[in-house]
């Protein structure tokens, strides 16, 4: 989904992860959330908007169902739980983008980078979650060499085993308690306000 352009279908992911990033006016990107099978891109459209200065893009391969825009406009209207369901979903995207800035301005990079992998562990089937240190670097905002060192931290105190393009969750009771406090408030409000 490109920014500014009209949004034409959203996707519900059934398995892998959509980034939407921050695109500044120089082309520098950061990640904000991202969606895996929990739920949809698009969301802007819940909000009577047909666009969005945000981009969304495949981060990890997988599928989703591709449904047009007027189709879920019209599914919506004819369906007040659908609507608020979509609006209660919507309500926890805005608490990981506040959990994301949050984890930007006060935590350190081994704890933003435990965050981000439990988040895609969250999201991926089993404990592989195929990251490239470039991919991770551009989500976090930190440079290439400073994810390599983060990493190589995580993998020492045994939390993480990385294999090129992929991350092999180890221990995610040390991935929760390195991100110190970076991760699990959205995941909490996500299920407070949809699981049941």
């Amino acid at each position: 989904m490109e920014q500014e352009k009209p949004i034409e279908h959203v996707y519900f992911v059934e398995d892998g992860i959509a980034s939407v990033v921050t695109v500044s006016p120089s082309g520098r990107t950061l990640e904000v959330s991202n969606v895996g099978r929990e739920g949809m891109t698009g969301i802007a459209i819940l909000f009577d908007l047909d666009r969005t200065p945000l981009r969304t893009f495949v981060q990890v391969k997988g599928s989703a169902f591709r449904i047009p825009v007027p189709a879920l406009l019209e599914a919506v209207e004819a369906s007040p739980s659908l609507r608020k369901r979509l609006l209660r979903y919507a309500h926890t995207v805005m608490i990981q983008t506040a959990d994301t800035a949050l984890s930007l301005g006060h935590y350190t990079v081994n704890q933003r980078l435990a965050r981000w992998i439990l988040m895609g562990h969250d999201r991926a089937d089993g404990n592989d979650v195929p990251l490239t240190h470039e991919f991770l670097a551009l989500m976090l905002g930190v440079r290439r060499s400073g994810v390599s060192v983060a990493m190589a931290i995580l993998e020492g105190e045994g939390m993480i085993k990385a294999i090129r393009a992929n991350v092999v969750v180890r221990d995610r009771a040390k991935l929760i308690e390195m991100a110190g406090g970076s991760y699990g408030r959205s995941e909490a409000e996500y299920a407070r306000v949809l699981a049941a």
